[in-house]
């Protein structure tokens, strides 16, 4: 009896401390959980802080951007309105002066805890309100038919010294908040760090809370099964596993219940992430902008200022006439070319590749390279592959060898020597013309290098760069089948290689003899009687014109939907020149109509559509001339058509 009671004392004793160390395990466990709790909400806070910080910090480098932008559109509206004067060229400027002012509020508000970047923006205010006192003199002038003031004073403007102070405001403001940013997106990697740790932590000591609460709870589940069984022996087995498993259900709901906590707040941290993207994003699209308006009003300042300089001389001195009528000319033809290196880096331009001999091709080049890259730069032809030729499109590969023309002139700061050499590479047993760019400028560091390629990527100042320049290099490389490589020490200079496929030749003797020249030597097709449809009206116009102009008959037709009248007017057409996207009815789809009455129609379709013909399965077998075209170009179309429907016209 007395060992049996000694034995009872005892299993109490054991009982109590399996007892109280449990319930001292439970307190340690819930300290210890609520502090990484408080530690993770802490770390969760300050990376939501830092993510508002990044994206404000992008907030205004895109108001920025916009400003700028803004500014551009306005002073070219008011150019046009002096020139011109016409009033809807007014209301233009007056709207973008007004919304570069919007710009400004924003950008005076988002800066108010930066008391450099603010100061800034007070300097740019001053700037601008006398900026806009300036311009609105010669908008006053034009608005009262005042051509020649209104001209002087936009003229003045033009080269004020506040444009190069308010650039310099743009660009240090942009600046500014770039290093203000590289410093937040450290800071943000260091808060996503310490969060990603506290969540590791907590899942980790959740997980073996867990366990030990599982195990805790199974041990005093087993003590007291024990005892009830050493006692009564009444307790089933079937009533313990019912005891456990309300005990691991009940730590399994904790855990789901803290993994749905979790994964909310992965959520949450996702859609930050996001919206600090699509701000990236927008940034991106604010420097691509900036940079394509700035382009463009150059091109448009020529072309603009050429046909007026032409009106003034057209009738005291033609000669000095053409001179400006070409200048303009050769400013829509850049614009046009802008247009293609877009077209081409977005992989929407199709290439035309031909044999091209690279050494003729570049002597040719050489001259209108000179004169981009000005008469302080000393250039240098090192041709060593006389004789052989690439298969490549010789428009993308002249854009190309501009691109780097131009960035080296940027790099040398107008002034020093650039070399272009040619020769045959034969490493690796494969047969590639190298055509190397070397100059003698500023270098590029290791930073610069490894971003050469990437799309809007430019150390050039704001809005005087689309960023696009090597992207379009390294496209053209790509798609001729070759490579781009690059090498640049700073302070010594850089040197691009442009590797491209030797053509075979089989290929050579495969391509065209004579190719257009010796189309442009054959006589001219006899007269053709041709239906121009065309929804724009100045397009239609000018097509006309330059129609008759080849000697043809042209009868013009603004309305796809009356095609088919004027064709049973005139008794049929020997061709049949046609727009693409008109509203109505397409180009395919008017052709398509007329087909099923006039089977025998030849079709020419002009379009300025940038993608493959091919997209476009209606087009058939009908030729497609591209938007904008030369009067060559035209006429050899024109001509192509004429020499298919040779053989029909003489077996009927």
């Amino acid at each position: 009896m007395f060992e049996r009671d000694l034995d009872h004392d005892n299993e109490g004793r054991r009982e109590r401390l399996r007892f109280w160390l449990t319930v001292g395990l439970g307190a340690v466990l819930t300290g210890v959980v609520g502090a990484l709790i408080m530690l993770m909400s802490r770390a969760n806070d300050n990376y939501d802080r830092s993510l508002s910080w990044q994206a404000h910090s992008l907030e205004v480098i895109s108001q920025t951007r916009s400003l700028d932008a803004a500014l551009a559109r306005a002073e070219a509206a008011l150019g046009r309105f002096a020139v011109g004067l016409k009033k809807e060229d007014g209301r233009v400027f007056q709207q973008q002066w007004g919304l570069s002012q919007q710009y400004l509020a924003l950008l005076r508000r988002n800066v108010r805890d930066n008391p450099e970047q603010a100061a800034l923006v007070k300097t740019l205010t001053a700037e601008l309100d006398r900026r806009g006192t300036q311009l609105g003199d010669a908008a006053l002038s034009a608005n009262y038919n005042q051509t020649i003031a209104a001209i002087s004073k936009y003229n003045a403007a033009g080269h004020d010294a506040a444009l190069l102070r308010i650039d310099r405001l743009l660009t240090e403001l942009i600046g500014n908040e770039r290093a203000i940013l590289a410093n937040r997106n450290q800071l943000a990697a260091a808060d996503r760090a310490s969060l990603n740790q506290a969540i590791l932590l907590f899942t980790v000591l959740a997980a073996a809370a867990a366990v030990i609460a599982i195990a805790a709870t199974v041990s005093l589940v087993r003590a007291q099964s024990e005892r009830r069984a050493a006692r009564r022996e009444q307790l089933a087995e079937s009533d313990r596993a019912m005891l456990l498993e309300a005990a691991v259900n009940e730590r399994t709901a904790e855990l789901a219940e803290a993994n749905s906590a979790l994964r909310s707040e992965m959520a949450e941290r996702a859609a930050a992430e996001e919206q600090l993207r699509q701000a990236q994003k927008m940034e991106a699209v604010g420097q691509l902008t900036g940079g394509i308006a700035h382009d463009f009003n150059n091109m448009l300042a020529v072309v603009v200022g050429g046909l007026e300089l032409a009106q003034r001389w057209i009738g005291e001195a033609p000669e000095k006439a053409q001179r400006h009528i070409g200048n303009a000319m050769d400013g829509a033809n850049r614009a046009a070319d802008l247009t293609r290196r877009l077209l081409a880096f977005a992989r929407s331009e199709p290439a035309r590749p031909e044999m091209t001999p690279i050494d003729a091709c570049i002597a040719g080049f050489s001259e209108l390279i000179g004169r981009t890259i000005g008469d302080r730069i000393a250039l240098t032809l090192d041709l060593q592959t006389e004789g052989l030729a690439c298969w490549v499109d010789k428009q993308q590969f002249e854009n190309a060898l501009l691109n780097l023309a131009v960035n080296a002139r940027d790099a040398m700061d107008g002034h020093g020597s650039l070399t272009i050499r040619t020769l045959r590479d034969e490493e690796d047993n494969t047969a590639a013309l190298a055509v190397e760019v070397i100059d003698t400028g500023c270098g590029m560091s290791p930073e610069v290098l490894k971003r050469v390629f990437d799309p809007f990527y430019t150390t050039k100042p704001a809005g005087q760069g689309t960023g696009l320049g090597m992207s379009q290099v390294f496209a053209f490389c790509r798609q001729s089948g070759g490579e781009v490589q690059i090498h640049s020490v700073e302070g010594e200079g850089t040197r691009v290689a442009m590797l491209l496929p030797v053509a075979k030749p089989q290929a050579e003797a495969a391509a065209p003899a004579g190719g257009s020249d010796a189309a442009a030597s054959e006589p001219p097709t006899d007269a053709m009687r041709i239906l121009v449809v065309e929804d724009d009206e100045r397009v239609l116009t000018a097509t006309v014109d330059a129609v008759t102009e080849l000697g043809h008959q042209a009868i013009a037709c603004d309305d796809p939907r009356a095609a088919a009248g004027l064709v049973e007017a005139h008794g049929g057409f020997d061709l049949i020149l046609s727009d693409v996207l008109m509203p109505g009815l397409t180009g395919p789809e008017m052709v398509a109509e007329l087909k099923e009455r006039w089977p025998d129609l030849s079709v020419l379709f002009v379009t300025g559509y940038a993608g493959d013909a091919s997209e476009f399965e209606s087009f058939g077998d009908h030729d497609v001339l591209r938007k904008p075209f030369t009067l060559n170009a035209l006429e050899q179309a024109i001509r192509r058509c004429g020499d298919a429907r040779a053989p029909e016209r003489v077996a009927s």
